[in-house]
């Protein structure tokens, strides 16, 4: 379960993305255009400690992009060339948000999510003291649910930025699929699809093999 707060954020998680993207090789979108959320789900750490939250965004008339990000209370040590900036959260104080692809704890949400099927959280408002459930603005399904036991997912051990992202840890390989408008092609290993408004048929956004 992901709990939300209706909260402030300076600067925004968008305006963080538009500064962010244009420098990364693999984004595709017009210079200077506006990002905008296309649809996005969410993960639970089982710890409670970190935000796990994937965007799909588009640049203007631009390839959706898929962005993975985690969002912590305190920097991850070792992690500075997977910052995506900082922001101030006007309820939880200041927030560092993360590139998913490297930060652990994403990695292992995945992993769970390509190989056990445990899905995307459910998303609540607390309103008054009183939760109010959010509908997703999009689904995911895993086509190796239940096939095999879910490693233990340590630390990434290489991450390739690029697109396809490559996770490499010493119990599976993930690969996170950056830009959806193509499809992405079959890749061995078990397999995360999503579908959102818009986009009916589901498209690859995920897959996992285990080492």
């Amino acid at each position: 379960m992901a709990l939300l707060h209706r909260a402030e954020l300076r600067p925004t998680k968008l305006d963080l993305l538009a500064a962010w993207l244009p420098s990364r090789r693999w984004f595709h979108g017009p210079a200077g255009a506006d990002i905008v959320r296309v649809a996005g789900f969410r993960f639970d750490d089982p710890a409670g400690a970190v935000g796990i939250e994937t965007m799909l965004v588009r640049a203007g008339d631009g390839s959706v992009h898929q962005v993975p990000l985690t969002y912590r209370g305190a920097p991850l040590e070792g992690a500075d060339g997977w910052l995506v900036g900082t922001t101030d959260h006007s309820v939880l104080g200041p927030r560092w948000v993360y590139d998913g692809c490297g930060d652990p704890v994403y990695a292992a949400a995945l992993a769970a999510a390509v190989l056990a099927g445990t899905g995307q959280a459910e998303e609540f408002f607390e309103v008054d003291g009183e939760r109010k459930y959010r509908e997703p603005s999009m689904t995911i399904a895993s086509s190796g649910a239940g096939d095999a036991p879910v490693p233990a997912v340590g630390p990434p051990r290489r991450v390739v930025d690029a697109d396809p992202a490559l996770i490499v840890t010493d119990s599976v390989e993930l690969v996170v699929l950056r830009c959806l408008d193509d499809g992405g092609g079959e890749r061995a290993g078990a397999m995360l699809t999503g579908t959102w408004p818009g986009q009916p048929t589901p498209l690859p956004l995920a897959y996992a093999v285990p080492r």
